[in-house]
């Protein structure tokens, strides 16, 4: 596979980790289509053995900062209800709830959470994507999974309980 064929390979995930950080149509695919635009001007930069997800999510998370930066007087990020559509094949109230679970959590954890365990990063990529130590990765995981699985504890009280069939 050349590196143009493993560049667009990655850009359904690409474009499910913006959505899931910037929760509107429009500028996740603006973001998506920046990121693709740097990474085959600087195609040469890759390393070959490297893996493209992480370059891509790197260059991805990087451009992400800046606009982030740049738009400070912007509001907050908006509901994820679509992306977690994605991850969640079942119930569709289930994924409006971990959207929501998603939504509430941190920036930095909710980036970790969609690194790892959407897009099946290692703790090492997903250290070098967002450039922190993997101990803050797991700090940050650890944390992130607890508040969501609280958040979705919470929202399980507003449902009827499902029987247990054996």
């Amino acid at each position: 596979m050349d590196r143009r064929q493993a560049i667009a390979s990655e850009i359904p995930r690409l474009r499910r980790y913006a959505r899931a950080l910037l929760g509107d149509r429009g500028e996740p695919d603006d973001l998506v289509q920046e990121c693709l635009v740097r990474a085959l001007r600087r195609q040469r930069q890759w390393r070959r053995g490297e893996s493209p997800r992480k370059w891509l999510f790197t260059i991805l998370h990087n451009l992400y900062v800046d606009g982030v930066r740049a738009t400070a007087n912007r509001p907050g990020l908006v509901a994820l209800d679509e992306a977690a559509t994605e991850m969640h094949d079942g119930d569709p109230s289930a994924a409006i709830d971990i959207g929501r679970g998603l939504a509430s959590l941190p920036v930095e954890q909710r980036q970790v959470v969609l690194l790892v365990g959407l897009e099946g990063l290692s703790y090492a990529e997903a250290a070098d994507v967002l450039g922190v130590p993997i101990g803050t990765i797991m700090s940050r995981l650890a944390r992130g999974r607890e508040r969501l699985r609280r958040h979705l504890d919470q929202d399980e009280g507003r449902r009827p309980p499902l029987k247990r069939i054996k």
